[in-house]
């Protein structure tokens, strides 16, 4: 706390010098060429180095923010062996991407996505390499766990995830919506806890997360034993979404104008932001303080509160402001 007592006193001496754009504290005072940046890589997004998939395109929309597209469109995405393991692999080398602040994840062609391909998983569910019951329950749960991950990686990400959901949102797409940090919908998107109609209870994510997202225990319970469709509006009231859009365009449009408002930010500040949000959402109010006093014991000593102040003083847009990689 005597880092951030001292860097308090110095915006005191910065206020009584009257701030001047001269003081040497690393601003970035050309905004137009940074805009101009992404408005072009707007017009034409580019790969993501290092993200080449079956299941996924990933591109750059802008600066600071990637695209995870689900691109399976001649399947409604559905998601095959291959969606499993490279949403793992995708989102551990977004977590360090330092280039990387926000991401937006959307479906390809005319829905986000039917759920579980089960044509291609059959086998692996239906046809365990056993015929021991011990042994068969040994490696459905390893399966299992590996499947959990492919969703929960998207929480342990410290970039915040905005889903952009358009037609429908099937069985274990809700899985992943709901490790999402921000849902956006269309008014003909819906969504279904689909389980129940194939013989299961959903097993990677929705039933410990949905109630958690919306708050109303009686709604969950009467998605999940029934199957039925929630429809655009109904999302939006029960707060699983928290804005709808016309059509897919203008909600991509606000998903990227939203991402590009969250990059603007202090990475310190939001991905610090994000572990602690998680955190309280599984503790008790006294544990989720006194984490939060762990961390804010370092991260109040970053270089980020000097510059955000300034900028505020300066009434300077953010986007002017150079942050650091983290």
């Amino acid at each position: 706390m005597a880092a951030a007592f001292a860097a308090f006193r110095r915006f005191g001496d910065l206020l009584t010098r009257r701030l001047t754009p001269s003081t040497n504290l690393g601003l970035n005072l050309r905004p137009m060429s940074g805009f101009a940046q992404e408005e072009a890589s707007k017009a034409a997004p580019e790969e993501a180095p290092g993200h080449s998939y079956e299941s996924l395109r990933v591109t750059a929309a802008q600066k600071h923010i990637l695209h995870v597209q689900l691109n399976r469109p001649e399947k409604r995405n559905a998601m095959n062996k291959a969606f499993w393991r490279e949403m793992v692999v995708c989102f551990n080398k977004i977590a360090e991407d330092a280039d990387c602040r926000v991401v937006v994840i959307s479906g390809a062609g005319n829905m986000f996505t039917s759920g579980i391909d089960l044509t291609d998983m059959a086998s692996e569910l239906l046809q365990p390499p056993s015929d021991d019951t011990a042994r068969i329950s040994w490696f459905l749960r390893s399966l299992l766990t590996r499947y959990q991950e492919t969703f929960s990686v998207i929480e342990k990400c410290p970039k915040p995830v905005i889903a952009a959901i358009h037609g429908g949102c099937i069985g274990a797409g809700v899985d992943l919506i709901t490790a999402c940090d921000i849902r956006y919908g269309t008014q003909d998107s819906y969504y279904q806890v689909k389980e129940v109609d194939i013989g299961l209870a959903a097993d990677v994510g929705t039933l410990q997360r949905l109630p958690k997202v919306i708050g109303n225990q009686s709604l969950v319970n009467e998605l999940a034993y029934t199957a039925r469709k929630m429809m655009a509006d109904e999302a939006l009231g029960s707060g699983l979404v928290s804005r709808l859009f016309p059509d897919k365009e203008s909600m991509l449009d606000a998903a990227f104008t939203l991402a590009a408002e969250i990059s603007s930010k202090s990475p310190v500040a939001v991905q610090g932001t994000k572990i602690n949000l998680i955190y309280s959402r599984d503790h008790s109010v006294t544990e989720s303080l006194n984490y939060m006093k762990s961390w804010n014991m370092s991260m109040l000593q970053t270089k980020d509160i000097m510059k955000s102040v300034q900028a505020a003083i300066e009434k300077k847009d953010l986007k002017t402001v150079t942050f650091s990689k983290l």
